[in-house]
């Protein structure tokens, strides 16, 4: 099958033939049609500090997919052949402490899809069944579907604290903090204010229901507050973007007693206000992945009931290149100016 490898521990990937994978007997086969890129996946490509501490080579990366399933392992019970999926990339011990008290997404041993075990980017991955996720809502497309992953993201993030009535702050106009928007407005926020520095993402962050969008290259923070004649700060805040000075300015103008879910990751320690954290009694929350399987219930319960959300989220699909054309896929994807960039793998 074709798949995009990284032979070697070094920048680059190559698209080349490589064995299909073998399917265990509690695993299924799925055949990819859609598979979206990650900012894991550039790091990965890059092979920079953090893809050096997560990966071994070879490896074939990916894990935000959708396909059809094409086999099914011997003690498979539930997943049939035909089936069209999504999937779960963490693939969890089921043994510790956390995954036997029900929090798998906490689990101390977990193994990610296109990380730590092969991926997407190819023709057929093979995955356990318990990480598959049937798709029953005939609205769901191939692209919808594989961007399921990160709309996880976006909903275990920004229902993490109650959003009705609050206001919420969104810093990252990226295609997660773009679908996080749309989860709040669902939710119920009351005013909703994205940052980034990107004005086609601000744009693509105002379709989707914001109330205020944030140049931070040209406006503050407080001056969007007295814009929209808050009084308090934000009650809810919602990290995106990985960047130290965003959370700094998030905590600035957060309400006493706020709440901080973050999801972005930073590439360096960040610095900020501690004793404002401590003295405004803010909450603050790290988010990583889904909650297994609570996300994926809560979040194909909301595009099946609303229609503006399901087309909202849609829509943060922008770019769809076929397989061969990887290498302008992961440009697009690194420019930064647009939403989320698919390979379509049928071809």
């Amino acid at each position: 099958m074709k798949a995009l490898l990284k032979a070697q521990p070094q920048p680059g990937f190559e698209l080349t033939d490589v064995p299909e994978p073998e399917t265990g007997p509690h695993d299924v086969k799925i055949r990819v049609h859609k598979a979206g890129i990650c900012g894991t996946d550039i790091h990965i490509l890059n092979y920079d500090a953090a893809a050096q501490d997560m990966i071994n080579t070879p490896l074939i990366p990916g894990h935000e997919f959708y396909g059809e399933v094409v086999e099914v392992g011997n003690l498979a019970s539930t997943v049939k052949v035909g089936d069209r999926v999504s999937g779960e990339g963490h693939v969890v011990c089921g043994m510790c402490r956390n995954c036997r008290a029900g929090r798998k997404h906490m689990c101390i041993n977990t193994s990610s899809v296109g990380v730590q075990r092969n991926g997407a980017f190819a023709e057929y991955v093979v995955i356990p069944e318990s990480n598959v996720w049937v798709h029953k809502d005939e609205n769901i497309t191939p692209e919808l579907g594989a961007i399921f992953d990160p709309l996880g993201n976006a909903v275990h993030t920004a229902l993490s604290f109650p959003l009705v009535g609050e206001d919420v702050l969104i810093t990252g106009a990226g295609p997660i903090g773009l679908m996080a928007v749309g989860v709040a407005r669902h939710a119920g926020a009351r005013k909703i204010v994205i940052t980034d520095v990107s004005e086609e993402r601000l744009a693509l962050a105002h379709n989707m229901g914001a109330d205020l969008t944030v140049n931070v290259a040209e406006q503050r923070i407080k001056e969007a507050q007295a814009q929209l004649k808050m009084v308090e700060g934000f009650d809810v805040g919602l990290e995106m973007s990985g960047r130290g000075t965003a959370l700094r300015e998030m905590i600035e103008n957060m309400n006493h007693g706020g709440n901080i879910a973050l999801l972005g990751l930073s590439s360096e320690p960040a610095e900020f206000d501690w004793t404002k954290v401590v003295t405004h009694m803010l909450t603050l929350k790290g988010i990583y992945g889904r909650e297994m399987f609570e996300t994926w219930y809560a979040m194909s319960a909301m595009l099946q009931s609303n229609e503006t959300l399901r087309n909202n989220i849609a829509s943060t699909v922008t770019d769809v290149f076929p397989a061969e054309s990887w290498e302008e896929a992961f440009a697009t994807a690194k420019a930064g100016h647009g939403g989320k960039v698919i390979i379509d793998w049928r071809s």
